[in-house]
């Protein structure tokens, strides 16, 4: 074999796939976008809040800011959510999204495209019960979503928040802590809205 070719062999990346890990589709192996940065919420963390939120999840209403490969959203929706819209602006990730969708024949999921900011300053239709806060982790963008969710939260709502270790943000009072873990460097909370 010659070097050409052998270089070539190593320089293959096999693209990434999202499995859903519990619900209806359960098993399902959909498209990731090939974006700089993107990055699935990983199995391991994923189980964990969804086991933490499996009393409250079925017959919810989700929201999945920054949705990236749609691993909250999609998995919320294959876990019983009545509603799951998924906000990204990224044109590559939201028609990988948008495939998925198509994919799982989800007519009570919804892909909204632009920028998360703009989308939050806006009233909202109807608040949401369970709101998954996972921005990219370059872009320090917490705090700015945190400050501007208060009209999208449903009464006891459901927050949660992926970060590295060395993000700071400051959540209201009536947010409280429910559950929090760390899986290497990532910090990982779900906050109850009182």
């Amino acid at each position: 074999m010659s070097k050409s070719r052998a270089r070539a062999k190593k320089t293959i990346v096999k693209p990434q796939v999202l499995r859903i890990i519990g619900g209806r589709h359960r098993g399902r192996k959909l498209p990731v976008a090939d974006v700089d940065g993107l990055r699935p919420t990983g199995d391991r963390i994923r189980e964990t809040l969804f086991n933490w939120l499996a009393p409250w999840l079925p017959g919810s209403r989700c929201l999945d800011l920054f949705a990236g490969t749609g691993a909250l959203g999609l998995e919320s929706l294959s876990r019983g959510a009545s509603l799951v819209e998924l906000w990204e602006q990224h044109p590559a990730a939201a028609k990988a999204i948008a495939e998925s969708l198509q994919l799982l024949q989800a007519p009570e999921a919804h892909l909204r495209r632009g920028d998360t900011l703009a989308a939050l300053a806006q009233a909202p239709k109807e608040p949401f019960d369970v709101v998954f806060l996972d921005p990219p982790f370059a872009a320090d963008l917490w705090q700015s979503c945190i400050d501007a969710l208060a009209p999208w939260l449903a009464s006891e709502a459901w927050v949660y928040i992926e970060s590295p270790l060395e993000a700071r943000y400051q959540v209201p009072v009536n947010w409280q802590v429910h559950r929090q873990k760390q899986a290497g460097r990532v910090c990982y909370a779900l906050f109850r809205v009182l």
